[in-house]
């Protein structure tokens, strides 16, 4: 078996010494070709590549952020029979993608379950996520958002460029800023679907493709518990950001219990397959945990049995 380990050697979690034992011991299993990424999008050529070159498992060892590089490489041709197996080994701050597959959060002990997985041939298929805004359709696996989430993404991949690291605390402090300098009294977005009413007077949207949304250190952070990557898309999207109201959806999201909106202040979706998020103003969008620039419309869709994973 032909593989190919897409290391982002700016993990947050992993060492180059620990990087290394993991590359030698998935080596010892596949005839494997290890890359180091060099630059943003450097993981998305790279799996693009394994795919035209017949290669049989992609693995990943970095963050979200890299796994969504490497799916958006591989579905670049969309979904077909010669698209890699996908394998991730946890080695970012959050790594949502490879704890919701129930991988280790141990980035050398999830190494040792994906070696099981590759000796007994253990692997699940699971649905994704598109975007297309601009002319462009992007991937995702675990998550997608418009509006003050993607802002909260912007201000952290600013700190890390300026050399802070990531970390629960700093991630709460970033949030709270955010919430108070975000436009918290004229919304902005539209929610549209096809055939029902459109939705006015959002303040932002996160689209869930799995659950939890995030984790904050060993904390889920779960705004739509029912989202799986064997459904739809599910869609959380406050209506009012005033003081005692966000406090409502913050309390939802960490303790998964459904909150009661009388005021109608909370739009949920469960299992959708297509919406869309129009924006008065251009307003942040971050698939996966990585900031994707300003939108003014975006549509998002459920691709379900997208990609085989080795679990």
């Amino acid at each position: 078996m032909r593989g190919l380990l897409i290391v982002n050697p700016r993990a947050t979690t992993t060492s180059a010494r620990t990087r290394e034992v993991i590359a030698h011991a998935l080596a010892a299993t596949v005839d494997l070709d290890v890359v180091d990424t060099t630059h943003r999008s450097h993981a998305a050529d790279l799996a693009r590549q394994a795919r035209r070159d017949g290669i049989d498992v992609v693995l990943t060892l970095g963050g979200d952020g890299t796994v969504n590089e490497a799916i958006n490489g591989l579905m670049s041709d969309g979904p077909g029979h010669d698209v890699p197996l996908l394998g991730t080994v946890p080695g970012g701050s959050a790594n949502v993608f490879a704890r919701g597959l129930g991988l280790p959060e141990d980035p050398v002990e999830a190494t040792g379950a994906l070696i099981e997985a590759l000796e007994h041939k253990h692997s699940r298929t699971v649905g994704l996520g598109t975007v297309e805004a601009d002319g462009r359709t992007r991937w995702f696996a675990c998550n997608a958002g418009v509006g003050v989430d993607a802002e909260i993404i912007e201000a952290m991949e600013q700190q890390r460029a300026e050399g802070a690291v990531a970390s629960p605390a700093r991630y709460i402090g970033t949030a709270v800023t955010r919430f108070f300098l975000t436009e918290r009294r004229e919304p902005a977005l539209v929610v549209a679907r096809p055939g029902v009413p459109d939705v006015d007077g959002v303040f932002l949207a996160v689209v869930q493709n799995s659950s939890p949304w995030t984790y904050l250190g060993p904390i889920p952070v779960d705004p739509c518990p029912r989202a799986s990557f064997d459904t739809g898309l599910d869609l959380f999207a406050p209506r009012s950001l005033a003081v005692l109201h966000a406090l409502s959806h913050v309390r939802r999201m960490l303790t998964r219990r459904r909150s009661r909106y009388p005021f109608g202040g909370l739009l949920t979706l469960h299992d959708q397959s297509e919406l869309t998020v129009v924006a008065a103003r251009p307003t942040p969008l971050q698939l996966d945990g990585d900031a994707a620039g300003p939108v003014t419309a975006v549509t998002f869709r459920s691709v379900p049995r997208a990609l085989t994973v080795l679990v």
